[in-house]
């Protein structure tokens, strides 16, 4: 991976704190995009911002928070090239990279605990993607 792009909204932000510890205990090269305190901010505004960094490299990656993940992987989908998977335990995970070389995770702040984040998110940083017969399909997207 070239580098690590992250951002939230509001409802998120708390947990994606937790993740920057995470991926600085790890020496991972992360960027955060924002939002800097919880205030309330629309999720569209970060989603874009992350999906902008991460098409511009094949090698990056990006992690969004949000409430619930849906909004920001909406959105996040909505860029050519970006494959954004909301991820909410580990086989959706690891299946997302495997199958479909997702490049932005989606995380529920509101649905998954802190814990399982965290081993989701080492899951898809730490899987990769197959090809073979996936490639074929994800060239169709």
């Amino acid at each position: 991976m070239k580098k690590i792009f992250i951002s939230s909204d509001h409802a998120g932000f708390n947990l994606k704190e937790i993740i920057k510890i995470y991926l600085k205990r790890k020496k991972l090269n992360y960027q955060d995009l924002g939002p800097i305190n919880d205030s309330r901010v629309d999720y569209p505004d970060y989603a874009h911002k992350v999906a902008r960094k991460v098409k511009m490299n094949k090698n990056n990656i990006g992690i969004l928070v949000c409430g619930s993940g849906t909004g920001m992987n909406i959105a996040a989908n909505k860029h050519k090239n970006i494959r954004a998977a909301q991820c909410f335990n580990l086989k959706s995970t690891k299946l997302s990279r495997l199958h479909n070389d997702a490049n932005i995770i989606t995380l529920g702040s509101r649905l998954i605990t802190k814990k399982n984040a965290l081993k989701i998110l080492s899951v898809f940083l730490n899987t990769k993607f197959d090809g073979g017969r996936h490639l074929k399909r994800i060239k169709k997207i």
